[in-house]
């Protein structure tokens, strides 16, 4: 399997009244193309923090991230950002939307922001559409973002977080904000994702959720304390068990 994600003596600090916070300390970890690595651990662990340094929305204080071969440290702002938008998708717990445009609008506005050739803006609509069919929402298309349940909101943040064809999707506690029911389909639609062959990079607290993952990371006070290997998610008859499984290796490592 190719490496999309190597990060080698990953740092991160910040400075608080003069006080140093060492948020994550030499973290070392990669990711394979077509891998869902969750990341757990305790509030405060650093692992929001790992998620976007890792994906150079903050910047590192010491170390490498290599993705897709490119050292993101090397890379000027406006070359970040253009990655960012073009190779990275991203969903988040609170999900953030333009309140002046439509749900399809909202979507299509990572590719009309893009530099990158996306067929112009009638394949670009049209792309947007069927990911909306896929996901079961494309009758919210001409709906504000108040005139939606929050599920469909977040089914809409994982179409926009695909409309660019990103090779990696970074997602932050992306059922956090929703009920089990809504969860439960949100996370369908990750797995279904990744089953697609989308890399998929996950931030959680929930077990429900990590126990879709092939792989699950435990970052505690910034640095990685155990990884777990779950393998892909065949079915739902599986979920149960892996559940099991992740708790009892979670409450060995002190969860």
């Amino acid at each position: 399997m190719n490496k999309i994600i190597d990060v080698k003596d990953l740092c991160k600090t910040y400075v608080v009244n003069k006080k140093q916070n060492n948020v994550l300390r030499n973290v070392n970890f990669s990711i394979d193309e077509g891998e869902m690595v969750g990341v757990m651990g305790p509030s405060g662990s650093g692992k929001s923090t790992l998620l976007y340094t890792v994906s150079g929305m903050d910047k590192m204080t010491a170390g490498e991230v290599t993705f897709n071969g490119r050292n993101l440290s090397k890379l000027k702002e406006n070359e970040m950002a253009d990655l960012r938008l073009d190779e990275m998708g991203f969903i988040f717990q609170q999900m953030y939307m333009m309140k002046n445009l439509s749900i399809l609008d909202n979507i299509m506005l990572p590719a009309v922001k893009s530099k990158k050739d996306n067929g112009g803006r009638k394949e670009t609509r049209e792309r947007a559409l069927t990911l909306m069919h896929k996901l079961g929402i494309e009758d919210t298309a001409a709906n504000g973002i108040n005139e939606v349940s929050g599920g469909q909101l977040q089914r809409a943040c994982i179409c926009r977080s695909m409309i660019n064809k990103p090779s990696v999707i970074f997602a932050d506690e992306p059922t956090g904000a929703l009920n089990r029911t809504a969860s439960d389909e949100v996370m369908n639609e990750i797995v279904g994702l990744n089953n697609e062959g989308t890399t998929v990079m996950l931030v959680t607290h929930d077990v429900k959720v990590a126990a879709k993952c092939s792989r699950v990371l435990y970052i505690e006070d910034g640095n990685i304390k155990g990884e777990k290997q779950l393998g892909k998610c065949e079915s739902p008859s599986q979920v149960r068990e892996r559940e099991r499984d992740l708790n009892n290796w979670l409450m060995e490592l002190g969860w």
